[in-house]
């Protein structure tokens, strides 16, 4: 009677990588498995390539987002005065804004002008979203204050203005020019509203790290933007930046109640939720894809290991005939198939990394050969194409590969054990 050996003993590991490492003329590895290995290896370089770029654009698009926007913002309730009409500003800003201010988790209130006008220089021009801010307020916020991303002295931000690159760029403005807006909306006479025109000189240019941020952006001190827009006492928006953005929703009971029943609480969630989601779902959709490459991957292991067998039938014969039990021969040929696919996501994983580390470099290099135009901006919203590792990304990669390799090799591997060593040797 055969006697009882340990699972997976040493010896069951030499016996299977002595198949993987025999020569073809022995019977050894098919090429059918090289070509499994291949494929289980390059699709989890693409699915972990591929998750590190979509969790690096999500990260970039955030960001961006968070970096240049306000977290919360606050609108006013259209206003039924005296006269009939409809007004639209916040006349008590800044008692509701030191309300915002003492809700738990909130790191700034801002009260802003907003507005919109068309900026000129010479024969050029282009359509303008005005902010109007204080100084402190605009070196509050990360992605504009950036003197790595800036051009120009922000401090004399109060003796002008300060533009986006895109629409510095466009207009051909340098930081000293000076610039025109007018906006129709400007000072009321008898004969009706006549459009308001005012000079301001370029002080700084910013980039906000998206495109169309930087098309449009203007920031305006805020005494001179409740005169150009005609905002005397009043303010458009409060913008409020909390501790934790992410976790913005639980922000939204208490902000709107500090704000009060005049008012409405938006999100940056709100904003961007829709494109968020469907980053996320593609995100699950490409996984699920991915997957499918590498399973079919996977399934080579399966064809090699039958040929294997095949090949091998007559040592499974005398392997048994020495005492080997069923079990021990499962186990070789599983360790077979393993082998495959753990080396195969090994190099998977390696070369995974290396793409998403050197994503720059290999979209410089793409953009190269295509003659430029590779990556939008004004398509994509960001300048560059990020990559961003994650563990959890790395590790379902990994895992995915390792269950289908190990779950394709069980059938053949239980073929080879129940192969009956009368029938083996017969012919030999």
């Amino acid at each position: 009677m055969a006697g009882r050996t340990t699972p997976f003993a040493p010896f069951e590991f030499l016996i299977a990588w002595r198949y993987l490492r025999a020569r073809r003329a022995e019977g050894g590895v098919s090429v059918m498995t090289w070509i499994s290995l291949v494929g289980i290896a390059l699709g989890v370089m693409a699915l972990i390539a591929t998750l590190a770029v979509r969790a690096g654009f999500r990260a970039e698009f955030v960001d961006t987002i968070l970096g240049a926007n306000a977290h919360v913002t606050v609108y006013p309730l259209p206003v039924v005065d005296a006269d009939g009409f409809v007004q639209h500003g916040m006349p008590d800003y800044e008692a509701v804004a030191d309300r915002i201010r003492a809700v738990p988790g909130v790191t700034a209130a801002v009260p802003v002008i907003k507005g919109q006008a068309m900026i000129t220089l010479n024969d050029r021009s282009n359509v303008a979203e005005v902010y109007g801010l204080t100084l402190a307020d605009l070196k509050a916020i990360p992605r504009v204050s950036d003197p790595a991303q800036g051009v120009g002295d922000i401090n004399r931000f109060d003796q002008g203005i300060a533009v986006g690159a895109g629409i510095a760029r466009d207009l051909g403005i340098a930081v000293g020019d000076h610039v025109r807006l007018i906006s129709p909306d400007g000072a009321k006479t008898a004969f009706g509203t006549s459009p308001r025109v005012n000079g301001y000189e370029v002080v700084y240019v910013f980039s906000a790290g998206r495109y169309d941020i930087d098309q449009t952006r203007v920031y305006m001190p805020f005494p001179e933007a409740q005169s150009y827009f005609n905002r005397e006492g009043v303010v458009d928006t409060i913008q409020v930046t909390v501790t934790d953005p992410e976790q913005v929703d639980r922000f939204i009971g208490p902000l709107t109640q500090a704000a009060g029943p005049d008012a409405q609480v938006w999100t940056w969630r709100d904003s961007a939720g829709a494109f968020l989601n469907a980053l996320s779902i593609e995100d699950d959709v490409m996984f699920v894809i991915l997957s499918i490459l590498v399973l079919i991957a996977s399934m080579n292991i399966t064809s090699g290991l039958v040929m294997l067998v095949k090949n091998k039938g007559r040592d499974i014969g005398i392997l048994r005939t020495m005492g080997l039990t069923e079990g021990s021969v499962l186990r070789v040929f599983f360790l077979c198939g393993a082998f495959t696919g753990v080396i195969g996501t090994i190099a998977g994983v390696i070369l995974g990394c290396l793409i998403a580390w050197n994503i720059d470099s290999i979209m410089s290099a793409v953009n190269w050969i295509s003659g430029g135009g590779a990556w939008d901006p004004s398509i994509r919203g960001i300048y560059r194409l990020p990559a961003r590792l994650q563990a959890w990304d790395v590790g379902r990669a990994v895992g995915l590969s390792l269950i289908l390799s190990f779950v394709v090799t069980i059938f053949p591997a239980r073929r080879a054990a129940r192969m009956n060593p009368v029938e083996a040797l017969r012919y030999e």
